[in-house]
């Protein structure tokens, strides 16, 4: 199935995205890229905020329904970039710019892969894909805006696109940010008055930094909660009556963030308030109909500690892509050509396998 022009087209789109800065809320440029990309394919688009999406010809309500999803928004450039961010360079077999690994590469392919199997009538489901925004934020414009708008098909299973090596992800860690807050008692310094909220959060953060949760995921592991930012005190002879402290938690599938952010409130005595509970972790049957396609095509399975859309979704999913997942936000990210390539047929492989298996199925 695989053809050279597809890398060709996938090579020259991601370049024009690459070129085009896309910043977390800004990404209207890059939008209409992909929409005019998908005209000169002949295939209808649509377009929501900042997010494009299309499904394929002979959709029918009556199969199930497979979400192709990746995003194209991206992180600020930082300030060690050698190459211009804005500006697709090919050198040494790479392409070098903002985006082309986290996800800009996975998006592509997987717009080509759709393409290839846009007009395929004996397809046992049907395709949409969506090129989304803010994924980079969290935002609630993107794919979470998206699923939720009244035109948008009812899903059954995604392949969300990020840098994975092209191997499956499983499994993700869910994010939950807290906003802890240690109270104490004002004084004055020279005194032996008052009640130091440092001290009072010292012996949370002991805590947090003790605590072991008792399940423990095969595929993710721990969950791992870290106190990343402190900030007390406002002139150096006054006892500090509040200490604030912010609790990075990585949560595994076996928890939700409601009963993480509980078991904490019961350990600390530190009020905990969390920014948010919607980054929830996610986990997929191992004996779901694309995950024996992927074991098939001999595929490793492993568990992912990185956040991504995936985290929004309410339906079962798996995260894989080209590209490495070290190399995302870092300065002159590239990915090689060669992965490109092997991003379309790992896509296109997972797409023919499954249908062989929903036909075994059945």
């Amino acid at each position: 199935m695989y053809k050279e022009s597809d890398f060709l087209e996938a090579k020259s789109l991601l370049s024009q995205l690459i070129a085009c800065p896309s910043l977390s809320k800004e990404e209207a440029g890059t939008a209409k890229i992909i929409q005019d990309f998908f005209t000169q394919k002949g295939i209808e688009s649509h377009f929501y905020l900042n997010n494009v999406w299309a499904k394929n010809t002979h959709f029918d309500p009556n199969k199930p329904t497979v979400l192709l999803n990746s995003h194209h928004d991206t992180v600020k450039a930082n300030a060690s970039w050698t190459f211009d961010p804005w500006k697709a360079t090919e050198i040494d077999g790479k392409l070098i710019g903002l985006g082309a690994n986290d996800a800009g590469a996975s998006l592509v392919c997987l717009i080509q892969t759709f393409c290839s199997f846009y007009q395929e009538k004996n397809l046992p489901f049907n395709l949409l894909i969506a090129a989304t925004a803010e994924e980079e934020i969290s935002g609630k414009n993107g794919i979470e805006a998206l699923i939720n708008s009244p035109d948008f098909p009812q899903i059954d299973w995604a392949v969300v696109g990020e840098p994975t090596d092209c191997q499956l992800a499983i499994a993700e860690k869910g994010l939950m940010v807290i906003d802890a807050v240690a109270h104490g008692k004002a004084g004055h310094a020279a005194r032996n008055e008052g009640i130091n909220a440092i001290y009072v959060a010292m012996k949370d953060i002991e805590k947090i930094e003790n605590f072991q949760f008792e399940k423990v995921s095969p595929v993710l592991g721990p969950v791992k909660s870290t106190v990343t930012i402190i900030h007390a005190g406002k002139q150096h002879n006054v006892i500090p009556d509040t200490c604030e402290f912010t609790i990075d938690c990585r949560v595994n599938e076996c928890y939700t963030l409601e009963e993480i952010l509980k078991i904490l409130q019961n350990e600390l005595s530190s009020d905990l308030t969390p920014r948010s509970i919607r980054l929830q972790p996610s986990r997929i049957d191992e004996d779901h109909v694309v995950c024996q396609a992927a074991k098939k095509l001999g595929m490793v399975s492993f568990g992912s500690p990185t956040l991504s859309d995936q985290s929004l979704l309410a339906c079962p999913s798996v995260k894989i892509g080209p590209g490495h997942s070290g190399r995302s936000h870092t300065a002159d990210e590239f990915i090689y050509l060669d992965e490109i390539k092997q991003g379309i047929q790992t896509y296109q492989n997972l797409l023919v396998e499954t249908s062989i298996q929903y036909q075994h199925k059945s």
